[in-house]
């Protein structure tokens, strides 16, 4: 959004726009002060009069209207001040509408756009709107105004002539358009619409050919849904329809804009700002319509007037279908077109109310009624998102008591509680809180009283009561008032938060504009002509195929059998490696690896087999045992293909995270050849990533066609260069590791020379193992506060994630920083004791900070993790409690930031951080730190010191081991193994078995002992001996330990014959 004061600027849009679009006998306003500040001064640069227009009272519920006397293209908008006062409007929102009834709210990115206004009288703010309106009224809403003043407002609207072709539809009426040939053959299709409604359901247009196509666009629920099918004559009994639905709450009565695009078996449905693409099921790719497309309904063959399903009430504009103006056709009565039922051009709008309750505390609207008529009648139409919330209030006349309608876990309760008479409950409906219409009708009669939900009178439910019930003379709608001693109203539920209309009580219909004018009834915290309801799940921000619901003012995600966590299902719950699982402790077994975290990327099952000396992540797939093959040759050939139950793409994750991953592949021949060498062309070969042959096998290397006897010189037959290829009768084989990690894994293996006498071959591939973290070690050192490594655009715009280990001796400095226009991101340590996780996305910024109880510049490594998504942002560091800060349920939600990713340091080279930070984020993605620092100065690849921070994850008198990339645990002192010398090294002695260990050299005794003894022993303490065992057996007496020395001195531990 472009916000600048009048000069230049705006003489470039006077170049391209109409100007004078406000009159002044256009301007109305909601109140003014005095006739000398009306709207008709409200005029941008008008000094006459008091110089602009002020309210009566400066609220938010005041506003300036502008007519512009016909639909147009607004493109700009422009405020000023009071002239020569110190009145003016520093924020506002601006409402449009077609009829001057029933607003929508002007919307950017999604949330109600908040305008910058003046900063004075008599400077003009200009703003261009990022998405242009077509309308004919205008309204300025001051939200903010000069403190020491009122609101002051002049304006003025920039925009363009606005043309278009529009078809009235009632409901009982459709334009048919009809082919100059009896069938209609595309491979292409475009159809574009706008429509505005007010119902929820009917058929938009519809055309179906007698082979079985269709395509049929219709509002199902205030959602639009596009059913195609793309018959074909040779498959009567295949399945190739496709239905996909977009959009939501389309029956506001507004308009909504279509776009479908089909080419072949391509499609784009794009309803207002939401596209989906997706292919038509079956094989056929052109559509076939026999004689005719209908608009507004499906008339049935030879019966006028009837219909085969609801049809479409309400307004059409710009219809076009292959590039074909159908409404400007049948305006010209062209004979293409033939009108059923009554279809006008001109754009009937029903002069309807809604309001919008906006508080669950505060938010009421008091009508009157008439008291003591003998019976009741009240009804009136709700939508909401949320499962409670009392609708109506009133106390009945003649002492009949309080009635109740309310919202209770999305069922309609309406309650009768008179004194000590039973209290006289019905309840209605399921699920009523799904955001569509519903309405409610109350009828009472002497002692009887009906609920109709939806005005199905076949399902409506009745009661009597003990006494007769008369009308009321105050109903309050969605709350009470604070005042119970005044209203004598009490909600024993929450207020509602959702929209009304078409209120009547005794029969009689409620102006709610007159109640907004002050001349009706009360009111608080509504917005009175138009319904402020949200889909807040479309687009579905629940992440990971996460299930969305909402309420009036949230969405919540359930991520159940996601593997998936967090507000909007965006963290997996798996780690990214079996290094990670190794690092919490963890032993050989199965896991699941998410090796994008919280990208894209699914979780994989893998098998972590961690050994003291590496950790090996291994992926089966559907055939890894010795399989047997007869009978193929190059026109029957012999063909494999391997499942490893996940996608390519995690398999590529897998391989390009590892340092190193292999196949084994192994060909076991008799009379069958394999690579056909030396110069032959061969008779199997393998695929691999990206559906590569490849004609090299497991030992050799890619692009050479050879076994590994062939490299190693070592084959049956030098003049082969695989053992098989020497074609020989008696079993052989070539076996090897194929380990270009570009290649892998093996997708498919071709076999084609086991057709011959005798011939015969088998065949084994390996599951795909790998072992190396590339990312988790991966470290730089930053060795001075000037220094740090950037990347590209950190790009988050709804979902952000950091994570990343530091150490350092600094007391303070950025670990890293991203800044957009306005937006940034930041995280640092401001403190020795305070991590701090800043962001910016637009509404100001907003920090979470974690303090912990000790230094964290205490050279350790320590674990941060700051995530953003649109419900809130959060900051955990090691196992300290997580910081949250819940987001605004409005305002700006989108990052945008433009500059480089900074790390270690920051834009203006302050503040830069000291130490090393590790394994770094992004979103899923690690940043690879060491290639960058070889290249920048003042950085240093990789960081020392890990065992510092982990020798206490080696037992049981381990030694920690410092490696580049790591740790690794030394159990040699220790009576144990494993990769953390946790597992017991234990042993079975049956009766008369023992174990000897015989020092190769004489324990040494004396500080002068020879330093040539076993290794083992160069660490040790020669002034004491410890020795520790556990034994478990039901044998006494028994020699459990002994041990001698050259000098015939020994010792013994015996289990007695007593157990002791």
């Amino acid at each position: 959004m472009d916000s600048e004061v009048l000069g230049g600027f705006t003489l470039l849009l006077f170049s391209f726009w109409h100007l004078g679009l406000t009159a002044p006998n256009s301007l109305t306003s909601s109140t003014e002060l005095f006739s000398t500040h009306s709207p008709s001064f409200a005029k941008l640069n008008r000094r006459d009069g008091a110089g602009g227009w002020s309210p009566l009272d400066s609220n938010k519920q005041q506003w300036l209207q502008v007519d512009l006397g016909d639909r147009v293209e607004i493109v700009a908008v422009a405020t000023q001040g009071r002239y020569g006062s110190s009145d003016w409007v520093t924020s506002y929102t601006l409402m449009f509408s077609d009829t001057g009834r029933n607003w929508k709210q002007y919307r950017q990115d999604d949330t109600i756009w908040v305008f910058t206004g003046n900063s004075n009288a008599d400077s003009v703010v200009h703003h261009k709107l990022l998405h242009s309106m077509k309308a004919r009224f205008l309204r300025f809403i001051p939200l903010k105004w000069n403190a020491g003043g009122r609101i002051g407002l002049r304006v003025e609207v920039f925009g363009c002539s606005y043309k278009s072709d529009i078809a009235d539809f009632d409901g009982r009426s459709s334009l048919l358009y009809r082919f100059n040939q009896k069938l209609m053959s595309t491979f292409k299709d475009v159809v574009s619409l706008k429509f505005k409604s007010m119902q929820g359901d009917g058929v938009l247009f519809h055309g179906e050919g007698q082979r079985g196509d269709y395509i049929t666009l219709e509002l199902q629920k205030g959602k639009l849904s596009l059913h195609i099918n793309l018959g074909d004559s040779n498959l009567h009994f295949s399945n190739s329809h496709t239905s996909v639905t977009l959009g939501s709450l389309l029956d506001d009565q507004h308009w909504h804009s279509v776009l479908i695009e089909r080419f072949n078996k391509q499609v784009n449905f794009t309803v207002d700002k939401h596209t989906q693409h997706f292919r038509t099921k079956g094989d056929s790719d052109h559509l076939d319509i026999d004689y005719e497309l209908s608009f507004g309904g499906i008339p049935v063959p030879g019966k006028p007037g009837t219909f085969q399903r609801k049809n479409f009430h309400g307004c059409i504009e710009n219809l076009y279908y292959n590039g074909v103006n159908i409404i400007d056709l049948a305006k010209r009565r062209k004979p293409q077109i033939y009108t059923v039922g009554n279809v006008t051009f001109a754009c009937s709008e029903p002069q309807i109310v809604p309001i919008t309750f906006l508080s669950n505390s505060q938010s009421y609207l008091l009508l009157p009624g008439t008291p003591q008529i003998d019976g009741l009648s009240v009804s009136f139409q709700f939508r909401t998102w949320n499962k409670d919330g009392l609708l109506l209030y009133t106390e009945l006349s003649e002492n009949s008591g309080p009635l109740l309608i309310y919202l209770r876990g999305g069922r309609l309760t309406l309650l009768i509680q008179k004194g000590t008479e039973n209290p006289v409950e019905i309840t209605e409906g399921t699920n009523l809180h799904d955001g569509l219409w519903h309405s409610v009708n109350i009828n009472a009669r002497r002692h009887r009283i009906t609920l109709t939900l939806d005005n199905n009178a076949a399902t409506a439910s009745h009661a009597t009561t003990a006494s007769r019930i008369y009308s009321g003379n105050s109903y309050y709608f969605g709350g009470c008032p604070d005042n119970f001693t005044d209203s004598q109203c009490l909600n024993p539920i929450t207020d509602f938060q959702g929209c009304m209309r078409l209120i009547f009580i005794d029969n009689q219909p409620k102006d709610l504009i007159l109640v907004q004018q002050g001349s009706l009834g009360n009111f608080s915290d509504l917005h009175i002509d138009l319904c402020g309801i949200k889909d807040r799940c479309l687009p579905n921000y629940c992440e990971h195929g996460g299930k969305c619901s909402q309420s009036w003012t949230t969405f919540y995600c359930d991520c159940n059998d996601t593997g998936y966590m967090g507000e909007t299902c965006h963290n997996s719950i798996y780690e990214q490696s079996c290094e990670a699982y190794r690092h919490q402790g963890k032993t050989s077994g199965f896991f699941y690896i998410d090796s994008d975290g919280s990208g894209p990327l699914g979780p994989l099952r893998v098998f972590c087999n961690i050994t003291e000396d590496k950790i090996w992540t291994a992926v089966q797939h559907n055939n890894t045992g010795l399989t047997r093959v007869q009978r193929a040759d190059m026109e029957k050939p012999y063909t494999m293909f391997f499942n490893y139950n996940s996608s390519a793409e995690q398999l590529e994750a897998v391989i390009n995270s590892a340092e190193y991953c292999e196949q084994e592949a192994a060909y076991h021949c008799k009379k069958s050849r394999l690579l056909n060498t030396p110069n032959g062309m061969p008779f199997a070969w393998w695929v691999g990533r990206a559906n590569e042959k490849h004609l090299y096998w497991g030992g050799s290397l890619p692009g050479i066609q050879q076994c590994a006897c062939g490299l190693e010189e070592s084959c049956l037959d030098m003049r082969y260069f695989c053992n098989c290829d020497a074609d020989r009768e008696e079993w052989t084989n070539d076996t090897g590791l194929l380990a270009f990690k570009d290649h892998l894994p093996v997708t498919q293996i071709v076999i084609t020379d086991t057709n011959r006498s005798n011939s015969e071959a088998a065949w084994k591939i390996g599951p795909l193992r790998c072992y190396g973290d590339r990312q988790f070690w991966n470290a730089a050192s930053f060795n001075t506060e000037a220094s740090y490594l950037h990347f590209p655009t950190f790009h988050a715009e709804v979902s952000a994630d950091i994570s990343f280990f530091f150490k350092t001796t600094a007391a303070s400095g950025v670990f890293l920083e991203n800044l957009g226009i306005k937006d940034f991101i930041r995280v640092e340590i401001r403190s020795p004791k305070e991590i701090a996780f800043s962001i910016d996305v637009g509404n100001g910024p907003r920090e979470a900070t974690v303090q912990s109880p000790a230094p964290l510049n205490d050279n350790q490594w320590h674990y941060v993790r700051a995530e953003r998504n649109l419900k809130q942002t959060s900051l955990q560091v090691d196992s300290l409690p997580k910081k949250v800060l819940e987001a605004p349920a409005e305002g700006h939600f989108r990052l945008q930031l433009n500059s480089q990713l900074f790390v270690g340091g920051t834009a203006s080279r302050q503040k830069g951080f000291l130490g090393c930070i590790r394994s770094l984020d992004l979103n899923g993605q690690k940043l690879d730190l060491e290639e960058k620092a070889k290249m920048t100065p003042g950085v240093k690849p990789g960081c020392p010191g890990h065992c510092s921070s982990y020798g206490n994850l080696c037992h049981n008198g381990a030694k920690c081991v410092e490696k580049y990339n790591g740790y690794s645990c030394d159990c040699t002192n220790s009576a144990y193994e494993g990769p953390f010398c946790k597992d017991e090294v234990s042993a079975l002695f049956e009766a008369g078995t023992s174990v000897t260990y015989i020092f190769q050299d004489p324990y040494p005794v004396t500080k002068n002992a020879s330093t040539s003894s076993s290794a083992i022993y160069v660490d040790a303490v020669v002034s004491k001996e410890n020795i520790a065992f556990s034994f478990l057996t039901a044998h006494t007496p028994s020699l459990l330990l002994y041990i001698n020395t050259y000098f015939h001195e020994y010792l013994a531990v015996i289990l007695s014959k007593n157990g002791k």
